[in-house]
């Protein structure tokens, strides 16, 4: 059956107040965006209190609802078909063709859901409801109606023309991209980073990323795969500024002048201050980590609170109650987890400690970051000179 448009449900959105209007067309210009990468010529269009989009008459439905699953704010998307209003009876003879074409054979319970959003229709919405189920019982013997726990809706909106639908496909739920501000995501190449990014830009929140690079200990091919990262989650983010800062220097200076022991604490705390500049030169409101309480020993709650130290920006840490495998499994969902997984080093496995500090006293921490101060200022202020900008876009 050739489903004529998609109806948009969306759950948060629709308890907003005043405001509301603009979360609507954040998700119509999210729509516009995604459907635009895909063949034909799509219309998004927001009408009496829904949001629809039209499609071509010729279409791949298979991609059009992959496109519109990228899409955060999508809580369903239900595919429909239209029938010109032709009176009832003619309305109860095109829901039968619909079931014959859409459920053949049907037996289970069902009921009908009329919404007669056309006002000067005129027969009211439960005569339409129990005509149309009298023409359903007759068509499916074995079916039988149950007004309260149905196995089966079919929903009937009588607008200019009649709108038909029964199947709901989940979307990813969340809020549109852009409608929370704006945040600056610490990606490495590993697992939990991409997924961090993600939950936030789930909630709204638009992506900008940093990456600490650390040639020639770590290589291009490193590199190219937090590219690639950034493509994946740029998919349900939108395009994402990746900024790339050589860290070597940095990296070398600290293991020369500090415990071993600390290396990854003090590496974490510049690496913070350095995401955190270009945060805020770029207007967001927060930095994103892929912390997880206990994963590792810079992830105790004690390292944690050494890290934030620095910051003046909130610090958000969507996967911190998360075990690994809840993680991954996110990742495998979103599409990461395999780039993840390639065996490329990163800066923060090149420099570890063979027995990391697990409690950091952060009075310490500070006493042996003075051994820097002769040169740090210096090597940061560089860093942050030679950064590489990359706008990535989706896969």
């Amino acid at each position: 059956m050739i489903f004529h448009a998609f109806l948009i449900k969306y759950a948060e959105i629709a308890i907003k107040g005043k405001n509301r209007y603009l979360f609507e067309d954040a998700l119509v210009k999210q729509m516009n965006i995604a459907l635009s990468k895909i063949e034909g010529d799509y219309r998004v269009v927001k009408e009496q209190g829904r949001v629809y989009v039209f499609c071509p008459e010729e279409y791949d439905f298979d991609e059009a609802v992959a496109a519109l699953k990228t899409v955060f704010g999508i809580v369903y998307m239900c595919p429909v078909v239209i029938y010109e209003d032709q009176g009832l009876d003619k309305m109860r003879e095109d829901v039968v063709e619909y079931m014959k074409n859409v459920h053949p054979d049907y037996s289970g319970t069902f009921k009908v859901y009329t919404r007669r959003a056309k006002k000067s229709y005129p027969v009211n919405s439960m005569e339409v409801s129990a005509k149309i189920g009298e023409s359903i019982l007759n068509a499916f013997p074995e079916a039988k109606v149950d007004v309260h726990d149905p196995e089966l809706t079919v929903s009937v909106e009588i607008r200019e023309k009649i709108y038909v639908y029964s199947k709901s496909i989940k979307g990813p739920g969340g809020m549109p991209v852009g409608t929370n501000g704006k945040a600056m995501l610490l990606l490495s190449g590993g697992i939990d980073s991409p997924v961090a990014g993600y939950m936030i830009a789930k909630r709204g929140v638009k992506i900008e990323a940093v990456y600490f690079h650390a040639p020639p200990y770590t290589s291009e091919r490193a590199k190219q795969k937090v590219v690639d990262l950034a493509k994946l989650v740029a998919k349900y983010s939108g395009p994402i500024k990746l900024h790339v800062v050589n860290f070597t220097d940095i990296q070398l200076y600290i293991y020369d002048q500090c415990p071993h022991d600390e290396l990854t604490i003090i590496m974490r705390r510049y690496m913070m201050r350095i995401a955190e500049h270009f945060a805020k030169q770029d207007n967001c409101l927060g930095l994103i980590t892929g912390e997880s309480i206990g994963q590792v020993a810079s992830q105790t709650l004690q390292s944690l609170a050494a890290t934030n130290e620095v910051c003046t920006l909130p610090v958000y840490r969507p996967v911190i109650g998360f075990d690994k495998q809840e993680i991954v499994e996110i990742s495998e969902k979103i599409g990461t987890y395999e780039t993840s997984i390639l065996p490329f080093e990163d800066c923060c496995t090149i420099f570890v400690a063979k027995h990391p500090v697990t409690k950091p006293n952060l009075a310490v921490i500070k006493r042996h970051e003075e051994n820097l101060k002769d040169c740090i200022d210096e090597m940061m202020q560089r860093a942050l000179d030679t950064e590489e900008l990359i706008v990535v876009e989706a896969q």
